[in-house]
């Protein structure tokens, strides 16, 4: 049992990868998906997960705390999916939101750019240097993105347990191998990984719960026991500290909510 991420390039087979290996494995398979579940259960437009996932850093600026309640909704949504294992997720974010699990096989499909420019062109019917355009200002988007929002950069090969170039390769070569790799002991849910992640989900759980009202709220969870910082002024703490108890209690397995101030204000130091 296993979690398995894949990060990939628009027309680098990734998806095709992600499938035959879901099939493979019998396991799920999730990706676009993901957003539509998101946007129904907290009841925001599924547009706005798009955009807040996909869109450049420039784009995504303009949702100020909009964009963090999107990104916040989306990975709890993947948290929760993933949580009983035997999943594939391919698309952004997946091997963020799941760093330290140490059951996740996170892989990274790369192709050549004009195999990639080649696809482009069939599929959208353009020409090679509309298509060219295309995939150079995705690629250099979505390397922002991640750069932008979480300080790393998808073409670092150390963030994957295993990078794969689809043209030696073929898909069914991939697909060998990541199936082979999955079955190893190390990549195998303990007792330990999966209290790990779901520590994650009920920090998750509560942050979505949060992120409204309290947009830059910090939380871990462990054992059930929930700690939550916040940004206030003395005077606003005690009412704060109420609500946000009751807010994080309300999630299942939540056994303690402990709540701290970042001073703000005339009380900053």
């Amino acid at each position: 049992m296993a979690i398995i991420t894949i990060s990939r390039g628009s027309y680098s087979k990734g998806k095709e990868v992600a499938e035959k290996v879901a099939q493979r494995l019998g396991y799920s398979c999730i990706s676009r998906d993901l957003l539509v579940e998101a946007s129904e259960q907290f009841n925001i437009p599924e547009i706005k997960l798009i955009r807040a996932l996909h869109d450049a850093p420039s784009i995504l600026e303009r949702f100020t705390y909009g964009r963090e309640q999107y990104l916040t909704y989306f990975a709890a949504a993947l948290l929760e999916r993933v949580q009983k294992d035997n999943v594939v997720y391919h698309g952004l974010a997946g091997h963020f939101y799941l760093k330290g699990i140490s059951h996740v096989l996170k892989v990274r499909i790369l192709a050549d750019l004009e195999d990639r420019v080649r696809l482009e062109m069939e599929r959208e019917g353009i020409g090679r240097d509309e298509a060219l355009y295309i995939l150079k200002k995705d690629d250099q988007e979505r390397r922002q993105w991640s750069l932008k929002l979480f300080g790393v950069d998808t073409w670092d090969p150390s963030l994957y347990d295993l990078v794969l170039h689809i043209r030696k390769l073929t898909v069914e070569d991939a697909v060998e191998i990541i199936y082979h790799t999955v079955s190893l002991q190390q990549f195998r849910t303990t007792a330990e990984s999966q209290k790990a992640l779901d520590d994650l989900v009920v920090a998750s759980q509560i942050r979505a719960a949060l992120v409204r009202s309290y947009p830059s709220a910090e939380v871990s969870s462990k054992d059930g026991t929930v700690h939550v910082t916040i940004s206030a002024d003395l005077t606003s703490s005690p009412h704060m500290a109420v609500q946000v108890k009751d807010l994080a209690e309300k999630v299942p397995g939540v056994k303690q909510t402990e709540v701290s101030f970042r001073r703000t204000g005339l009380f900053e130091d």
